[in-house]
Formats: structure tokens, sequence, C-alpha cells
């Protein structure tokens, strides 16, 4: 029953994520269309963010289905890493526009063109509407996946580009202050690079097999030495072996073989508790040992 239901979830979740990657491919083509007939740069720089997150969640629901797989004798951990390559390929991909955006608003101040104010604030409307469609469709998933978590960020920062667009058609139409377009441009590259930034340190710690955040290893020892029976901890490997999973290796140094089974639950059952350490790999060895010691794995 219970993987029943985590199938449904799933395919619930499969289900969003093709409506907001249908909607958003069709938001981008609109907002292409209406920057190049209206001659607004911010509009085509939301199209092109916007056209990111499409191709981000595209890229999660692959990662999500390939994730889904299970471990096999070519991956024995399993396939869930995926999804942490694919939110590493989709915030490289938001570098990248970022920077091309900043070029082109600064190119724009050296040739500037005149913007279309109605056209303009007509597209940009209709983004924002679909921009909280999309953070509506994606929120209940983003609170366990780093991949759509990254999407529902950057659908909230499009709902608030096409904002900002919309006050800049305004004051256009108003005011013809057309390099409110150029400065929105710059804002949105700015916002666009502040959140790659802010992710992809913990994405490559974790591809990198870095600790999971929080956990101290000289905590993890210490916790670990406090078991009754165990003498020494050493060679303690700790790492992420995806999102939500942590791993551990160490070496137990123990009075007596006699005791392993009991101070092995004990030691599994504290590491899970502390820590949510749910997979470790513990070698057990006597602390009586000169030259070669005797080892015994679990």
């Amino acid at each position: 029953m219970g993987h029943e239901h985590h199938h449904d979830v799933d395919t619930m979740g499969d289900r969003r994520l093709g409506w907001a990657i249908a909607i958003n491919m069709l938001l981008t083509l609109a907002q292409v269309i209406g920057g190049i007939i209206s001659g607004s740069l911010a509009l085509i720089a939301d199209a092109l963010h916007n056209f990111s997150d499409a191709a981000s969640l595209l890229i999660a629901w692959v990662a999500r289905r390939i994730g889904r797989q299970p471990a096999d004798h070519f991956k024995t951990f399993g396939y869930k890493r995926a999804e942490v390559i694919a939110a590493l390929i989709n915030l490289v991909t938001l570098v990248i526009v970022g920077v091309y955006l900043i070029y082109e608003a600064l190119w724009r101040v050296f040739e500037p063109q005149i913007i279309e104010g109605w056209m303009v604030v007509i597209v940009a409307s209709i983004a924002l509407a679909i921009d909280v469609v999309t953070a509506m469709l994606t929120y209940s998933m983003s609170k366990n996946s780093m991949n759509i978590r990254a999407a529902f960020l950057h659908n909230v920062s499009d709902a608030l580009a096409s904002l900002g667009v919309i006050i800049a058609g305004t004051l256009i139409i108003l005011y013809d202050w057309y390099w409110t377009d150029t400065a929105l441009t710059l804002l949105i590259a700015a916002y666009v690079l502040y959140q790659a930034a802010t992710m992809l340190p913990k994405t490559i710690h974790i591809l990198m097999q870095g600790a999971p955040e929080g956990i101290v290893v000289d905590d993890v020892i210490k916790t670990m030495e406090n078991i009754e029976g165990v003498v020494n901890v050493h060679h303690l490997h700790l790492w992420q072996l995806d999102e939500h999973k942590n791993a551990l290796e160490a070496h137990v140094v123990i009075n007596s073989f006699d005791e392993t089974e009991t101070i092995k639950a004990a030691l599994k059952a504290s590491l899970k508790q502390h820590f949510t350490i749910t997979h470790s790999t513990l070698e057990f060895e006597t602390k009586h040992c000169n030259g070669e010691c005797q080892t015994w794995a679990v």
C-alpha cells in the first residue's frame, strides 16, 4: 500500500511538472514575440529567464524518472544523484544566461531603441499570471527536492521580474523613461546570478562527497566513542549519497569481538538518531594488536 501511495505521488508530481513545462514554454514564446515587436530588452530578458525555468523543470522531470531507478551492479548506490547533477546543469545555465543579459543590457546603453510600452505591460501581465500558476504547481514539491525548489524559486523570481517589467512599461508610457528597461534588465541578471551563487556551493559540495551540512565530523566521532565498549574511532568518512541520505564509514576499535553485534546496533541507532545517518559501514578492530590488527567489517 505504501509503495502504491508513493507511486501515485510520483505520478502526480510528474504530471504537475509536465503542465508547468508546457505553460512556461508557451509563455517564453509569447514573451519573445512581444519583446521583438515592442523592442523591449527587459521582456526578452524575462523570456530567457523563463525559458531557463522551463528547461530546468524539464531536466528535473527527466532526473526524477532516472532517480527512481533501483540500484544495480552498475550503480550500486542507485541513481538518485541524477537530480543533483540536473541541479548543477540548471545552475550553470543560469550563470550563462545572467552574464548574457548583462552584456545585452550594457550594449543597449550605446544603442538605445524605441520601446512599445503597452505591449510590454500586456505581455508581462500575462507572464505574471502564468508564473504564479507555475509556482503553485511546484510549491508542495519544492519542500523535498533541490531541483524543484530551485525551479520554484526561479518562478517566484520570474513573477517579481514580470512585475518589474510592468512597472518599467508603465513608466515608459507615462514619462518616456526608456532607461528603465535597461536598468531592469541588469536587475534581472543580478537576481539570476544571485540565485545561482546561493545554490551552486551546496550542489557542488554534494557531488564532491562533502560532509552533510550541519554535521561536524568531530561531533560524530565523540558521539560514537561515548557508546559503551567503543575504545576509539578513526579513518572516518562522512558524505551525502544524495540530497536526503547521509552515509558514513569508519574503523571502530573495541575490546573484544564478542561485543561486536551489541556495539554495532548501538552505534547505528545513535548515528541515525543524532545525525540522520542511515547508511553506515563499520570496520571493527580489537584494541590489542601488534603489527596487523584483526578486523571485522559490518
